[in-house]
């Protein structure tokens, strides 16, 4: 991996050989076909186990192949490779309703929250969500949209005049992941705490580049242990601050849900007093 990246500082020895010579259109399907079955099967399950945990890896599924389709954006038409992402970004977004309740759950469930009255609305509306969530999947009929998605990319992929050896593009998309991460991250130290959309990029952009380096690592030069685990911790920390903020929005959104039925205020104000927590704990790692 470049070291222009500023993310990776330790060699490997667990480089693959193989893929020196490699090409990365023909690599392309490695990556991509284990993805697709993985997802295929979790929203068979999806239908069956109501857990929170199901739809949660459903949707983490869908935003990797949504990052994969992103790292062979060159290589690919851009508007037919927008759409393909679109796509994964429907279908997790279908997931995520009901995992944003469930989120909300557990965090007002927390006894200093002030707001357990309120928790059998909130599950009352995650029943309706799931039942959406369910049924927004079987429409789409998830297995066969995702295979053809695949097979038209790789059809795209194999075709193409241009080939690429697969240590170059990986280096390369990489790095160009790794500084979008940098800017995102300059843009929110830089931020006022009570602009979050700007440490909302940063969890996106810190998300995309875990993944690449996850897809990739076996074919890029340097180690990446310790790049996964600063990539690691900032997911936490992004994400646990994205968990209340999201539970906000949630609460907001459907107030006229919760009306008689308890102290929504005080559950509100708990909520912004642990987004100010937590936005002072992910700042830490701007520094």
């Amino acid at each position: 991996m470049n070291r222009d990246s500023g993310m990776v500082d330790e060699q490997s020895a667990a480089s693959d050989p193989a893929s020196e010579a490699r090409l990365a259109q023909e690599a392309f399907a490695s990556y991509a076909a284990p993805l697709v079955g993985h997802a295929t099967e979790l929203a068979a399950a999806a239908r069956e186990d109501a857990s929170p945990e199901a739809l949660h890896q459903l949707r983490v599924s869908l935003r990797r192949l949504r990052s994969l389709w992103w790292a062979f954006e060159p290589l690919l038409e851009k508007n037919e490779n927008a759409r393909q992402r679109a796509l994964f970004q429907y279908l997790a977004n279908a997931a995520g309703k009901t995992r944003d309740w469930d989120i909300a759950i557990e965090l007002l469930t927390q006894q200093d929250s002030g707001a357990s009255d309120i928790v059998p609305k909130l599950q009352e509306a995650r029943g309706i969500a799931l039942a959406t969530s369910r049924e927004t999947l079987s429409n789409a009929d998830v297995k066969h949209l995702l295979r053809d998605v695949l097979a038209n990319t790789s059809r795209e992929l194999n075709t193409a005049h241009e080939r690429v050896p697969l240590r170059k593009f990986a280096t390369q998309r990489v790095d160009a992941s790794a500084r979008s991460l940098k800017k995102c991250m300059k843009r929110a130290r830089h931020a006022k705490r009570s602009d979050y959309a700007a440490f909302h990029d940063v969890r996106k952009a810190g998300k995309k580049l875990r993944y690449l380096v996850e897809f990739f690592e076996p074919a890029l030069e340097g180690g990446c242990k310790r790049t996964l685990k600063r990539l690691v911790e900032i997911q936490k920390r992004f994400g646990a601050l994205n968990d209340v903020v999201a539970s906000e929005e949630l609460l907001h959104e459907n107030a006229a849900l919760f009306a008689g039925a308890g102290d929504t205020d005080a559950a509100l104000q708990w909520l912004h007093k642990e987004r100010k927590r937590r936005i002072r704990a992910a700042a830490k790692l701007l520094r």
